[in-house]
């Protein structure tokens, strides 16, 4: 028999009861009916079978008119357990209770728990279905708010941490998920906006709903906000199970590595590159007949289309590839393009992820909307990036290579371990037809049949300063190499690379900035 009453067992049982009914059946219902799954569901989808271990589940708002509806928990539910056996810190927003809205309590749960993650050296996952502050606790929300982007921040580059949304968060809640490593966003009940549609349609007098503000297509395609967008809840819990995968708990740790296997059985690289370099092609065809089957994990596929960005293995062992896609604006280098790739960089050298680099560049993008929008300062991330990374790095020259976008895509000169080329590849300050025009203008004005000395001078000047045989004489290409021999060659320097020393090369610390 206990020592104590047996009122005070049950005293404990109901508080345990009371945690787990969140705001009640009926909220619940209502939270199903909306398609989404309640905090619980969620970490129960995202975690191993009986793996989870709650904590501080009997906190409650300091606020009388709150505090006194005996709503444990205080709208978030946080713990530890483990993916694929290994542990990960969570804290999923319970919208059942109080609309999931962020008071004094329910932060300190959050920064209790991402103290534990940090301590512990393990990723921390958020899941957000809230709305947003706290309006009766004032300012002490807004303070909440404050220590969690704190945590963020000193957090960032040590552990990985991802953010999923499966319902609002709105306003000062958005900045959390913006400072951690990925965002996940559920197509249907996700949105993200600083300022909602009321408020919009008050200063602006521009009437939109809150998906065209703020959904899971705009954050996909027109902001990059988003990196991963699936059709429901557990389609995005699943996803998040996928990702870490291929990542270390923290980065003092080497990626989980897994089976070697073979490219997909499909048509070989060199008959997916055409021989025209005009002619556009699907650079994802390339990344699966280099990397394992069926392991490539595209990262913000809806945006900036221009750059491929990803994590895969080779050979098992997690890689990280940055590619042009002449599919997309021909794949020259832009704002959006550039800052999409710079953060992935830097995200892959905080965790020791190698990189490989596919380049077919025809430069970075002319034009006013460029430059007014800051083509020089946002370019320059991508340059930043690559130079700062000290991970194994290894480029491929495709095709065309050309002027600073030649530069940032990883060249020799910018710290790349390997440079390989295609025989196909051309490296220059600018295409042919645009040189010729420079340098013989005056001779294709005089000719007697223009089109066809223009035509003569192109020819020879690619005959003569474009192939990549230039390159490699001065050492700015490693070996050119044939099509079907650049798996077997990028995989033989990323084994060579596994003993690179980054401290040589430069290493430090860093956090991933939002960029």
């Amino acid at each position: 028999m206990p020592a104590w009453d047996p009122e005070t067992e049950n005293r404990l049982i109901e508080k345990r009861r009371t945690a787990l009914a969140g705001g009640g059946a009926e909220r619940v219902q209502s939270q199903h009916e909306k398609g989404k799954m309640t905090a619980r569901e969620r970490i129960d989808c995202l975690l191993d079978t009986g793996s989870f271990c709650e904590i501080q589940s009997m906190a409650e708002s300091r606020n009388p008119d709150i505090g006194k509806k005996h709503l444990s928990g205080d709208g978030v539910v946080t713990g530890w357990g483990t993916i694929d056996g290994r542990t990960v810190c969570v804290a999923a927003q319970d919208f059942t209770v109080i609309g999931g809205t962020l008071g004094e309590m329910h932060a300190k749960k959050i920064c209790h728990i991402m103290d534990m993650a940090l301590r512990m050296r393990v990723p921390y996952i958020s899941i957000n279905d809230s709305g947003g502050a706290r309006i009766e606790e004032g300012i002490s929300s807004l303070d909440g708010y404050s220590g969690i982007f704190l945590r963020n921040t000193k957090m960032s580059g040590i552990v990985p941490q991802i953010s999923v949304i499966l319902g609002p968060c709105a306003g000062g809640a958005c900045y959390s998920p913006a400072i951690t490593d990925f965002i996940f966003m559920n197509r249907k009940t996700a949105s993200m906006f600083i300022t909602g549609p009321t408020v919009v349609a008050a200063v602006t007098g521009e009437t939109v709903s809150t998906q065209e503000l703020g959904g899971a297509r705009v954050h996909g395609e027109n902001s990059g906000v988003a990196h991963f967008i699936y059709d429901d809840d557990r389609e995005c819990l699943l996803g998040v199970r996928k990702l870490l995968a291929y990542l270390p708990g923290n980065r003092d740790e080497r990626p989980k590595g897994c089976p070697s296997a073979e490219p997909a059985g499909g048509p070989d690289i060199a008959s997916i590159v055409p021989d025209n370099q005009r002619q556009p092609y699907e650079i994802r065809d390339v990344i699966r007949g280099i990397a394992d089957a069926d392991s490539f994990l595209e990262i913000q596929s809806g945006f900036a289309r221009n750059v491929v960005i990803g994590l895969a293995r080779i050979e098992g062992e997690t890689v990280g590839f940055v590619a042009n896609n002449p599919r997309w604006m021909s794949g020259t280098l832009d704002i959006d393009s550039s800052e999409k790739a710079a953060r992935f960089v830097r995200f892959c050298d905080c965790f020791g992820i190698p990189l490989v680099t596919l380049v077919d560049v025809p430069g970075f993008m002319p034009g006013r909307a460029q430059e007014h929008g800051g083509i020089i300062r946002r370019g320059a991330k991508l340059l930043y990036a690559f130079a700062e990374a000290t991970v194994p790095r290894i480029t491929v020259i495709l095709r065309k290579a050309f002027g600073g976008a030649y530069i940032a895509m990883n060249s020799k000169g910018m710290g790349a371990d390997l440079v390989y080329a295609w025989p196909t590849a051309q490296t220059a300050v600018m295409g042919a037809e645009g040189a010729v025009t420079i340098l013989y203008g005056k001779e294709l004005k005089e000719a007697a049949d223009p089109a066809e000395e223009r035509r003569r001078l192109v020819e020879a000047y690619e005959r003569d300063y474009m192939n990549p045989y230039i390159a490699a004489e001065r050492g700015y290409v490693d070996e050119v190499i044939l099509p079907g021999e650049t798996r077997a060659r990028v995989a033989a320097g990323l084994r060579a690379l596994r003993q690179k020393d980054r401290k040589t090369a430069g290493y430090r610390e860093h956090g991933n900035i939002p960029l």
